[in-house]
């Protein structure tokens, strides 16, 4: 079974490794889907001592919180949800822009709620920040939802020193969710040192470098219309050899240490720190046990020397986001 972390110093315990749903209802093509299995992996989790969940209003969009809920029915205490609000939609369902005015917030905690048919949401990211509307100002009304009881814990997604630090201090905030991994370090600098200093958790997502990091993955015109490979720059051209070079060092550790290639890059984030909780997505039960399995590889200090030194960022090719995606983050 898996251990217990803790998220800030607010009270917020989770397992040691949680499980990302977004690809069982969103990212990918419509064809790698089956919510029967995604069910089935969400009960293996539960088993294996997984209880960390994360969703978002986005993922579908909605549909992958009712997903989550569907699997939950009965076990709604067993679990940890997190899901996040601050996207607007078009009609087709795509992602229209970003709105984190205090209204807004209440609508979106109040659908996900019911979403989620649950009368509370454990922890509550705001997905990205909105330029437009103070932080203070979102994290006051989110802040208010957990007085009334809706909520539980607060936390922010791809925010920037500024933002986080603005926001602790209007309401406390327990984790922080970014993108971390071997394959990708631009928090180590300034952001981890800073969620240090202020008693904030980190969520780490796409840990397995959104699978570079486990050597199974393809280029990106192999992959079909609808999933997000298809125009990651990282898996383009030159950038998809590049990093592929970059990535054997995990595997030659793998074979070492009898372990598999995204079990390491998962023991390298839980050996970075105990207020470090990566989130592996999966829709699949093999890979699930797989995942959690990496609590159980041990590496020592030279291992983590040797994976730090060959995936340094300056050994990655490529951007880890479109320009379009890269303009809502907070850096």
């Amino acid at each position: 079974m898996l251990k217990k972390r803790n998220l800030g110093t607010q009270g917020l315990a989770v397992s040691e490794i949680g499980l990302g749903c977004m690809g069982m209802s969103f990212a990918y093509g419509p064809d790698e889907r089956d919510d029967s299995e995604s069910v089935a992996t969400i009960h293996r989790a539960l088993e294996l001592g997984v209880t960390f969940f994360d969703t978002a209003e986005a993922y579908g969009p909605y549909t992958n919180e009712e997903l989550l809920a569907r699997a939950l029915q009965g076990r709604r205490d067993d679990a940890v949800i997190a899901t996040k609000f601050g996207f607007t939609f078009g009609a087709d369902g795509a992602i229209s822009g970003v709105d984190s005015r205090p209204e807004h917030v209440r609508v979106a905690v109040e659908g996900s709620l019911r979403r989620l048919m649950t009368d509370r949401i454990d922890l509550l990211y705001q997905h990205r920040v909105d330029p437009s509307v103070p932080i203070e100002e979102t994290v006051g009304a989110m802040g208010d939802l957990v007085r009334e009881g809706k909520v539980r814990y607060l936390g922010l997604s791809e925010a920037g020193e500024q933002n986080i630090r603005r926001a602790h201090a209007t309401y406390p905030i327990s984790a922080l969710q970014s993108e971390y991994s071997l394959w990708e370090r631009n928090l180590e600098p300034r952001i981890i040192p800073l969620l240090r200093e202020l008693g904030i958790g980190l969520v780490p997502f796409a840990p397995l470098g959104r699978g570079f990091l486990t050597g199974s993955v393809k280029r990106a015109e192999e992959y079909p219309e609808g999933d997000y490979r298809r125009n990651d720059p990282r898996y383009q051209g030159e950038n998809f050899d590049a990093n592929m070079r970059a990535a054997s060092i995990v595997r030659d550790i793998a074979r070492q240490k009898n372990a598999t290639p995204g079990q390491i890059a998962l023991a390298w984030l839980l050996y970075k720190g105990d207020d470090i909780v990566p989130i592996p997505g999966t829709k699949h039960r093999k890979y699930l046990e797989e995942n959690a399995g990496a609590a159980n590889v041990q590496l020592g200090a030279d291992d983590m020397t040797q994976l730090d030194t060959a995936l340094a960022p300056d050994k990655i090719s490529g951007p880890r986001y479109n320009e379009r995606q890269a303009a809502m983050v907070d850096r």
